[in-house]
């Protein structure tokens, strides 16, 4: 696996002068879950296999987190940003399509219109996959994007598209209107997602999806121009995809097609926030896969290694290890539970996790060769019978050095909710974390 480093905030080698302690900060995507009838009445957490988790749960403190708040379902972007600390409760949020565009490179200009989109199946006019199989290959996704940016011709010829592929049904839209900023006051055409002041919301209760029509939220010029051109885009990119060779070819290989891009968490202006380092006054990495964790990383000013391969667990566990030697915080974020959960997958899901614990836990702690606090935690529940995001609360475990035992024996939604750690929002984890350490040093 090769590493790349983005040096724009920090120098390696970047330990804090007055801070000497290093912190491994585990966000296991979509961990959180519920009892399933799948695993006899167990969730995925309890019914999995995972000595190296264990060991550091009967060495540490459990407690359990609600990362964005109560009665909110969160996408990963913004419990992320909570996570890490960036509580927008009451303020306006960026949107996820803002930090998508910047976690991919996008040209992006204050007044363009960002969306996320999915590559979704259709059936006549109902969603039957809003993943499209899950299985779209990179260049299937390039050539369909290129094909509908040198296609699509809007009624306004002030008005561009730029469509942007990144991992498998994932894609980034950018609207560009040559004379007028456009409005991010605007619903999304994705019917599993709502938004709450830019917070993109998961939907549990949707059934017989179809595409929703893009309105205005605050009837202004702009939003309903910005809302009319979602619109056109969505309509006009239909036609163009149903007979496309890319399509046809998926379809007579039992594949779902690229039937529509749904389109969800518009954004139009960069956010700007305190840098982490700042706001800690420690030196901070992470080692991220996907455009939004790119994204906010970049945004709040951390440095960034990307790794080549998603899911290779054991090489991201000897990684970290070697992040570690250089900072004093690191964060990771792990793909895979929260798949499986959006799957329905209990069983999936349970395997994930036993992989998870196998190879990446246990080469990282085969591999760190200084005094640490290991952190684990995720970014929102997703559990299998829901099949969604939910606002279900969240492990945490924290151990390591200094840390005392409450007695917890497994890192499980159980032990969770009985940790002495009590209930915490997900902006207070690190701050937390921070105190734990301090409050150790004087002793």
């Amino acid at each position: 696996m090769t590493l790349q480093i983005n040096h724009g905030f920090l120098s390696l080698s970047a330990l804090s002068e007055n801070q000497d302690f290093r912190i491994l900060y585990v966000l296991l995507d979509g961990i959180g879950d519920l009892p399933n009838p799948e695993l006899n009445g167990k969730t995925p957490l309890e019914a999995a296999k995972t000595p190296n988790i264990d060991s550091l749960a009967r060495k540490g403190k459990m407690g359990q987190v609600i990362s964005v708040g109560k009665g909110i379902s969160p996408q990963s972007d913004i419990a992320v940003f909570n996570m890490l600390g960036y509580d927008f409760q009451g303020k306006k949020y960026a949107g996820r399509g803002i930090v998508e565009i910047i976690g991919s490179g996008v040209d992006f200009s204050d007044g363009d219109l960002a969306l996320r989109g999915n590559f979704a199946t259709l059936d006549n006019s109902k969603i039957i996959d809003r993943r499209a199989g899950r299985d779209i290959i990179k260049q299937e996704a390039i050539t369909i994007c290129s094909f509908l940016e040198d296609n699509i011709k809007f009624d306004d010829p002030d008005v561009s598209v730029k469509i942007t592929p990144t991992i498998s049904h994932r894609v980034i839209i950018k609207f560009r209107h040559n004379k007028k900023s456009l409005s991010d006051k605007i619903t999304n055409t994705d019917p599993a997602y709502g938004k709450l002041n830019g917070i993109g919301i998961a939907k549990t209760d949707v059934d017989n999806m179809v595409v929703q029509e893009s309105e205005s939220e605050d009837n202004s010029e702009l939003s309903i121009l910005s809302a009319k051109i979602v619109n056109e885009f969505t309509r006009k990119s239909i036609s163009l995809m149903k007979e496309h060779p890319v399509n046809l070819n998926r379809i007579s290989n039992n594949k779902k097609p690229m039937s529509v891009i749904l389109l969800r968490d518009a954004g139009n202006s960069v956010p700007h926030l305190q840098p982490i380092n700042e706001k800690y006054d420690i030196s901070t990495s992470c080692l991220v896969d996907m455009p939004v964790e790119i994204g906010i990383a970049k945004i709040i000013g951390m440095d960034l290694f990307c790794s080549q391969k998603i899911d290779d667990y054991k090489q991201k566990g000897k990684e970290v290890a070697k992040i570690l030697n250089s900072y004093n915080l690191v964060y990771v974020h792990i793909k895979g539970p929260d798949e499986y959960g959006h799957d329905g997958d209990a069983s999936g899901k349970r395997s994930n996790i036993e992989l998870i614990d196998e190879n990446f836990f246990g080469e990282f702690l085969k591999s760190v060769t200084k005094e640490h606090v290991v952190v684990i935690s995720g970014d929102h529940s997703t559990p299998c019978i829901k099949k969604s995001h939910s606002d279900d609360p969240i492990p945490l475990l924290i151990s390591g050095n200094g840390i005392k035992s409450d007695g917890s024996q497994r890192f499980t939604e159980s032990w969770a909710s009985k940790g002495s750690i009590g209930t915490l929002k997900g902006s207070e984890v690190i701050s937390n974390v921070l105190n734990m350490i301090s409050t150790q040093k004087k002793k």
